[in-house]
């Protein structure tokens, strides 16, 4: 069904801002869709470093079973690609039929911990490496790509090949065992760089107008339901900001959400901001771990980054629900299911975000430090993390990603 479809599939509740149902406490209920998760925690999806070649490996089932047996409602497998030229780098997992037992096993590791398995799925677009695939690199308009090749501009063709890659990998999600997929609209990968004005300079069907920049993201999220059907959660991961002058911003990001809505195909949406591809740091903030970065790279590259570190990991002042401000004006405009990220460390947050009217929360750096916090916070143990926000666990996806404070081997 097209996404101009008077009609639409699915329908939410008509929008007269705020949310349908206020939640009663962090460990009450979340429905997701056909999904009920156990409380309100979501591990949101971090690149864990631990699929070589595109393998799904033992560090990877024993990453999510640590989370799931930590106390966390739902686990998030990221960053799963749908097609070879949608992975970040070679080391990415394609969501095709041969990728279903290695996932299948990283789905039954979550779900014996007591948690449900979100399947993060995209295409990297801009963000890819394109060396590491040895496949060029696609992008709403020509332009550099992250690994420093000249991205192509996709054509029609392109566009309709990767809808349908969308719907298939879908479809291979819930076969491998994953109770909810996420479409990844954020962070300036493919389906996010079509909405930014900036990188979207294209004057066709998909360019120009908001309208025609959200075609392509709608017309895959529709695909995506249809796919899966009522078998799954369909939620979306969207950038409120893109963190980048000329780029995505709140007077746009909030139609936009407002267009999925009526749309009618998702269950939730995940609010996110900052660009992989231009400004990393303005969904982290606070401390930017540039020689840990450096460090990670060839020698040649080393020295190019010392001239333009500063411009690419910009610091920002850490502070808790720091994404707050913006999250608020899509709760007022919006009766859908929200989830709310960005650098959430205390169980008093969490309550002030679902007393804001917040469905639940999305945590990434926190559960890194201690894959058991949501536990202890049940349990009465603790009511803040120990994450310090230094942001050296972003250099580990080389290596596998975790917390540096926590000695490898460690199972805390």
């Amino acid at each position: 069904m097209s996404p101009d479809a008077a009609t639409p599939k699915r329908k939410t509740p008509a929008s007269k801002g705020g949310p349908v149902h206020a939640p009663t406490g962090p460990f009450s209920p979340m429905t997701l869709g056909p999904l009920t998760l156990k409380n309100r925690m979501i591990k949101s999806a971090t690149f864990e470093g631990a699929s070589p070649k595109g393998v799904v490996s033992d560090a990877l089932v024993a990453f999510h079973r640590r989370v799931a047996e930590g106390g966390a409602a739902m686990t998030t497998v990221a960053y799963l690609a749908i097609s070879p030229d949608g992975r970040t780098d070679r080391h990415c997992v394609v969501l095709g039929e041969d990728a279903i037992p290695g996932l299948r096993r990283v789905t039954d590791a979550a779900h014996a911990g007591g948690a449900a398995a979100s399947a993060q799925i995209g295409h990297a677009g801009p963000v890819a490496n394109a060396r590491s695939n040895r496949v060029p690199s696609l992008a709403p308009s020509r332009r550099f790509s992250a690994g420093g090749t000249i991205a192509h501009a996709v054509s029609d063709a392109d566009i309709a090949r990767i809808t349908e890659e969308y719907r298939r990998s879908a479809q291979v999600a819930v076969e491998a065992g994953f109770d909810c997929i996420e479409v990844h609209l954020g962070h300036n990968y493919l389906l996010s760089a079509f909405l930014s004005p900036k990188l979207n300079r294209r004057n066709d069907q998909w360019g120009g107008s908001l309208s025609n920049r959200a075609r392509f993201p709608r017309q895959v999220v529709e695909a995506v339901r249809d796919a899966v059907g009522d078998r799954a959660a369909v939620i979306a991961k969207v950038n409120m900001s893109d963190g980048v002058p000329g780029g995505f911003w709140l007077d746009e990001s909030v139609e936009f959400a407002r267009m999925l809505e009526a749309d009618g195909a998702l269950d939730a949406l995940v609010l996110t901001g900052g660009s992989s591809l231009s400004n990393p740091m303005y969904l982290f903030r606070g401390e930017a771990p540039r020689a840990e970065f450096a460090a990670t790279l060839p020698p040649p590259m080393r020295l190019g980054f010392r001239a333009v570190g500063t411009r690419f990991m910009r610091e920002y002042p850490f502070e808790e629900a720091y994404f707050l401000p913006y999250a608020r004006q899509f709760r007022r405009a919006l009766s859908m299911p929200l989830v709310l990220l960005g650098g959430i460390n205390r169980l008093d947050t969490v309550e002030m975000a679902l007393g804001e009217g917040f469905d639940g929360v999305a945590m990434a750096r926190a559960l890194l430090r201690e894959p058991d916090l949501v536990a202890r916070w049940e349990h009465g143990e603790v009511a803040e993390g120990l994450c310090i926000h230094c942001n050296k666990c972003m250099p580990t996806i080389y290596s596998g990603t975790r917390c540096v404070l926590v000695p490898e081997g460690s199972p805390d």
